[in-house]
């Protein structure tokens, strides 16, 4: 437990203690409008918006026994009298700025007595609730999880009736979750740290309303807590919010265990303070919540300020560098290794992913090797299907991704072949772009028009692509989730590439069919992690945005895109908003690092993690270029930032292995132990490295759009107008870090944005060379060219 001075210190070391407000005050220049729970003002419009819902809001003190609640006494009014204590509640209520919500400050004192293990909750009761509510808590809650639940532990085995099994229910791991059965009771109770963000939402169907609540991190007592809990009839139900956090289990990895959280005592004179914002607002369904939320994930922590620290033109070499030395012959073949061990898996982790960067440095020994790589995959991973298998060890054993001993048949992930076909075709893509299409394979392109018409099979079939399928004949294994959101991405390229339009067709009936499912009805995507069950996952998630940007790409339809905006909401819902506090003693506190940008790996793996495994999220930059909405671009640049954060360089090691090595853990939760909060695991993740020269290769490192007043820089530079006319713009570029930057910049119009932005574009951007702790200036003209000015 932190007292306040000491919660204060540690914001400041770890950077963010501009993010976290713990006094009521509010620096903008409106006015408060003071009172308590029903007065007048802001405070009664505020009362009034929750009775659309059926709800209040109500501040109470909760006496704790270690972790069960013994008592909880409710504000009536400003005091509150409990025998020898006396307690004081002020609250001041206020609009949002250019919202429709309000923001609370309340603080709460102890005037007399002393209270020992008292929490202060502030509550948000609803009536006539409904179990059909969406309920979501970012990174962790989607739906309530409110599925079946299977296991106790990480990556639990499927029992039987999952397999073969068209009708299989979603199943998930043991995560905190709503109850479906009524006669259990239904609680979550999480920490703030455990969440995307410090927010709580729900969307009822009934009233046609979504609500949202966020607040920050935690208080002078130490973190927050969240929680949701519906009554025993389940006609009503209940978030909180509570300083300091008081939980009775922890979730870790699909189980629980006991918490050792304690609530705080108190002393005369003693005080805290919680701020949190409440929107009430008209929904037509789930993806107007999620949209919502992406609009208002920053409202209350503020704008982000990510750190220039490594130049992305150096990240591509380090990490290229790396790749290079990882290049290994086994049994099995010749491969560039995507793990730690010689064993190879495809896809996810960055399989036949990884050799896409070291395909586009165009060096005649790297062409050798990726040629040889995917010799080693079209011969000895593709099954009789077309479909490939995901895992051989390095002695050339084929292994099965689930197992269960009355299903032999070996199976491989829908998501892995998802990988497959996308990224071979983008390899088939590059290869003519930079005018090496006579390397291009016979086997290669047979093995890729295979792969797209056992997917086509497949869905003409069963209507789906399932989890699981079995490479030797294409059966369906496992039914349900979102394993093959990236699947119409790799139909509609292939569709484009051997101009086969039926496979696009069925790109776009898959794409629908997972929107109307998984997005419209559910709320979330799930199941495209090897170690996981049917959870809900970011990869997934970013994987169909990808899909709806290459729809919309080779459709020109304007649905795809509006699609994708929802779905880019929901990619920004597993997005770390801010930057989390830290113990002063981890890892990234004594580097002071920012991981606002760190993505949410799992509800089961409660972890973030630096980029999107694996891609560089450039279907982001395209969402962008299309809308011109600036969230997009900055949801990017935040990715990308957090990434170099956990980048092991000297004076910043994250990692015990090599120089622009990075790993995949940025835990700021404690479901790996409280000992694991803000800590580097050391090791290092191949497609955590990937996923960095991806970023720099197919993101610009500045965008820009002369005579039209847009410039965004992605790179760690500083870039500003110096002036600007019709046709050009006279742009500053600043590298303040300790590394010569070659930056990469796409210039065009407006008019130019409308249209797509193809695959290979990168390879036509102009770079600019800048030193490190030097300023450049250039000017970018129109049609995109770049001179360095004097």
């Amino acid at each position: 437990m932190l007292d306040r001075r000491r919660y204060l210190s540690l914001l400041a070391a770890a950077g963010v203690g501009a993010k976290i407000t713990l006094e009521p005050t509010i620096s903008r220049a409106q006015s408060l409008d003071a009172g308590v729970a029903g007065a007048g003002g802001q405070a009664a419009e505020l009362s009034r918006s929750l009775r659309e819902l059926h709800g209040s809001l109500r501040v109470s003190i909760q006496k704790y026994e270690g972790t069960t609640l013994r008592q909880s006494q409710e504000f009536k009014g400003a005091t509150l009298t409990d025998g020898p204590r006396q307690w004081q509640l002020e609250q001041k209520t206020r609009r949002v700025p250019d919202g429709d919500g309000w923001e609370v400050a309340l603080t709460c004192t102890l005037e007399k007595g002393e209270a020992e293990q008292t929490a202060i909750s502030v509550d948000f009761p609803f009536n006539d609730w409904e179990t059909a509510n969406y309920v979501m808590i970012p990174g962790i809650v989607y739906n309530g999880n409110r599925y079946r639940a299977i296991g106790n532990g990480y990556n639990p085995d499927y029992p039987a009736d999952m397999y073969y099994n068209p009708g299989v229910p979603l199943t998930i791991s043991n995560n905190p979750r709503l109850a479906s059965d009524v006669a259990m009771p239904s609680r979550i109770e999480l920490e703030t740290c455990g969440t995307a963000a410090p927010a709580m939402s729900f969307f009822s169907p009934k009233f046609r309303k979504g609500w949202i609540v966020l607040t920050e991190q935690g208080t002078r007592l130490g973190n927050s807590g969240l929680s949701v809990e519906e009554s025993a009839s389940r006609e009503s139900c209940e978030f909180r919010i509570s300083a300091p956090v008081v939980r009775q289990q922890v979730a870790g990895f699909g189980d629980f265990r006991p918490s050792e959280d304690r609530a705080s005592n108190w002393t005369p004179g003693d005080a805290v303070s919680i701020r949190f914002q409440v929107f009430t607002f008209d929904a037509d369904g789930i993806p107007a919540v999620l949209q919502k939320f992406m609009d208002v994930r920053k409202s209350l922590t503020g704008p982000t300020m990510p750190r220039n620290l490594l130049p992305m033109s150096k990240l591509a070499e380090l990490g290229t560098d790396i790749c290079r030395g990882n290049f290994t012959e086994t049994k099995a073949g010749r491969y560039y290794l995507p793990e730690n061990s010689k064993h190879f898996q495809l896809g996810w982790v960055s399989g036949m992913i990884n050799t896409y960067p070291m395909l586009a440095l165009n060096d005649a020994t790297e062409r050798r090797r990726v040629s040889e790589e995917l010799d080693f995959i079209c011969s000895r991973m593709k099954g009789r299907s077309g479909f490939f298998y995901g895992f051989i060890s390095e002695d050339g054993t084929i292994r099965s991704e689930k197992t269960h001993p009355q299903f032999p048949a070996v199976q491989a992930m829908v998501r892995k072949n998802g990988d497959v076909l996308f990224w071979l075709i983008k390899h088939l893509m590059l290869l003519k772009a930079q005018g090496h299409g006579d390397a291009i394979k016979e086997s290669w392109e047979l093995a890729a028009g295979g792969l797209a018409t056992a997917f086509t099979r497949t869905w003409r079939k069963h209507g789906e692509f399932g989890q699981y399928i079995v490479p030797e004949t294409g059966e369906i294994a496992v039914y349900n989730s979102t394993a093959g959101a990236i699947v119409p991405a790799g139909l509609a390229l292939a569709a484009e590439y051997f101009q086969h339009p039926d496979w696009l067709a069925v790109a776009e009936e898959a794409a629908e069919f997972y929107y109307e499912r998984d997005i419209e009805s559910r709320g979330f995507t799930s199941g495209a992690c090897a170690d996981i069950s049917q959870d809900a996952d970011s990869e997934s998630a970013f994987g169909l945005l990808e899909s709806f940007m290459a729809l919309h790409q080779y459709t020109g339809k304007r649905g795809w895109l509006n699609r994708a905006k929802v779905q880019a909401a929901l990619c920004s819902s597993w997005t770390l908003a801010y930057d989390p506090l830290f113990p002063a003693a981890s890892d990234i506190a004594r580097l002071n690092g920012r991981m606002a940008g760190a993505v949410w790996a799992s509800s089961q793996n409660k972890h973030a993690a630096p980029g999107v495994c694996t891609s560089s999220a450039d279907h982001l930059l395209k969402l962008y270029r299309a809308t011109g909405n600036k969230r997009y671009a900055e949801l990017i640049r935040d990715i990308q930032h957090a990434h170099a954060e956990a980048v092991n360089m000297p004076g910043h090691i994250t990692t015990d292995y090599l120089i622009g090595s990075s790993m995949e853990r940025i835990q700021p939760s404690d479901a790996e132990g409280k000992g694991a909060v803000g800590n580097f695991i050391r090791t290092r993740n191949s497609w955590t490295e990937t996923n960095g020269i991806l970023m720099a290769l197919e993101l610009p490192g500045i965008y820009v759009r002369p005579g039209e007043g847009v410039l965004f820089p992605f790179d760690h530079v500083e870039a500003e107008y110096v002036r600007e006319s019709r046709h050009a713009a006279v742009v500053r570029l600043t590298n303040d870090t300790a590394y010569a930057a070659r930056v990469s910049v796409l210039a065009e119009t407006a008019r130019q944005s409308a249209r797509p932005l193809g695959y290979t574009a990168f390879l036509g951007w102009p770079r600019v060379e800048v030193p490190a702790g030097g300023v450049v200036t250039v000017r970018v003209t129109r049609d995109g060219k770049v001179a360095r000015q004097a």
